[in-house]
């Protein structure tokens, strides 16, 4: 079975690997992985959407590793997830409004017409990209580049460090709250 993890971790050289390294070892196929800047300086935020029966035991295998800071299966609860995709997509003279019509009425930006092909750029739903790009197959893909899921709970509820929201200041020694940081 697929799950949604949500991971928040220190951007420091070798994390990422670490945690890809773990999913590797234990044998789990990473579906698809993201990983970007957070809204804490000093944090990244990582989505991996991994096949594994044991779920419960991949969560404790990351919150081991030291610049792991949390862990969270959202596979259950409620989540915005998208993903965004680049497509270059063939196209001839003739059937190039036909193809700029598929893409605006699937929710495409054409971000590059040129003579012989166009690139569409879209941000949605997983399923709605697969659909996307179902629709213009026919066309031929030349290029094809997706992001990975990007997820985040819905609501109130959020993957965040601390207890609260405030900001957190990230030095050499851990983190520190702000109001304890002179300066």
């Amino acid at each position: 079975m697929s799950h949604t993890l949500i991971v928040l971790l220190h951007d420091r050289p070798g994390v990422l690997h670490r945690a890809v390294s773990l999913f590797r070892r234990r044998g789990y196929n990473i579906e698809s992985l993201t990983v970007g800047h957070s809204e804490v300086p000093g944090v990244s935020r990582m989505t991996a959407v991994v096949d594994a029966k044991d779920v419960e035991q991949v969560i404790r295998q990351l919150s081991r590793i030291v610049e792991v800071l949390t862990v969270s299966d959202v596979t259950n609860v409620p989540v915005v997830v998208r993903e965004t995709a680049l497509l270059k997509v063939s196209v001839t003279a003739d059937a190039q409004a036909a193809l700029l019509a598929v893409g605006a009425e699937l929710g495409a930006r054409a971000i590059d017409v040129g003579p012989s092909t166009v690139v569409f750029e879209l941000t949605a739903e997983p399923w709605a990209v697969d659909e996307f790009i179902a629709a213009v197959r026919p066309y031929g893909i030349r290029e094809l580049m997706r992001s990975g899921h990007l997820a985040m709970r819905c609501g109130a509820t959020a993957d965040t460090v601390g207890a609260a929201a405030a900001p957190y200041y990230f030095q050499a020694d851990g983190m520190s709250d702000p109001d304890s940081v002179e300066g």
